[in-house]
C-alpha cells in the first residue's frame, strides 16, 4: 500500500502570495488540481502537510479525500514538512510505502507515478525516482524503511539529497519526458496556468476536509 505525501507548506515568497490559492483551471486552484491529479493516481491514501497561510488554503480548497496535517515549523524548510508528513503517516498509517509529491508541482505524470510503481517492492526496494532525460527530479516514491533516515534532514533539503548520498538505496525509471516544472513565481503561473482561467484571487469553499495536526 502506497501515501501520496503532498508537501503543500511553503510561504510563496516569489510570488508575494499563497500559490496554492492560484486560479488553476475550470473552478479550483494551484493547490486543488495537484491534489485531484493525486486522488487519480491509484494510491491507497492521501495526506497533505500545509503551513503558511494553511486558514485560508483550508477555507479555500476542497480537501475530500485526503488527510491534512499542519507545519507549525513551515518557515524552517522543506525538511521540517517532509519530517511532519512522514511522521503523520508513521502514526497514523499502515502503508508501506510514501510518495512525495510537490505542491507546486501539477504536471506530475501519472504514468510516471504508475512507472515508479511497478518496480517498487514493499520492504525490499527502499527508493524509487524517476531519470527525465538524465535528471533525476520528482515524485519520489520511499519505503517505510528510509522514514525514520528522511526525518532527521534539516533545512531545505528533501529526500533528493539523502538520496543523492545513498546511491544504493536508489532505483532508478527511466523517462523519455521533461521533468514536472515548479510554479515559484508570477513568469511560472503566466507560462504554465490553464489558458482563459481568472488570475489570483478568486475564493473557493471547502467541505468534507479532515484535518490533523503534528503540533501536540
Amino acid at each position: 500500500m502506497i501515501a501520496n505525501l503532498v508537501l503543500a507548506a511553503g510561504g510563496s515568497s516569489r510570488l508575494g502570495r499563497p500559490k496554492q490559492l492560484e486560479p488553476w483551471g475550470e473552478g479550483t486552484t494551484l493547490l486543488g488540481r495537484v491534489l485531484k491529479n493525486a486522488l487519480a493516481l491509484g494510491s491507497e491514501e492521501t495526506w497533505v502537510v500545509l503551513g503558511a497561510d494553511h486558514e485560508k488554503i483550508l477555507a479555500r480548497t476542497d480537501f475530500a479525500g485526503c488527510r491534512v496535517v499542519i507545519n507549525h515549523e513551515w518557515e524552517k524548510g522543506l525538511a521540517g514538512s517532509l519530517r511532519a508528513g512522514l511522521d503523520a503517516l508513521e502514526r497514523g498509517s499502515r502503508v508501506s510505502g510514501a510518495l512525495v509529491l510537490l505542491g507546486d508541482q501539477p504536471g506530475v505524470n501519472a504514468e510516471t507515478v504508475a512507472r515508479l510503481r511497478q518496480v517498487y517492492r514493499p520492504g525490499l526496494t527502499a527508493a524509487v525516482v524517476p531519470r527525465y532525460r538524465y535528471v533525476v527530479s520528482n515524485p519520489v516514491l520511499v519505503d517505510r524503511v528510509l522514514w525514520r533516515r528522511l526525518m532527521m534532514l534539516e533545512g531545505d533539503r528533501g529526500a533528493m539529497q539523502l538520496l543523492k548520498a545513498h546511491p544504493e538505496w536508489v532505483t532508478e525509471v527511466w523517462l523519455p519526458d521533461f521533468p514536472p516544472e515548479d510554479v515559484d513565481d508570477q513568469q511560472d503561473v503566466e507560462r504554465l496556468r490553464p489558458r482563459g482561467h481568472a488570475r489570483g484571487g478568486e475564493a473557493f469553499e471547502v467541505e468534507g476536509s479532515l484535518v490533523g495536526s503534528d503540533k501536540e
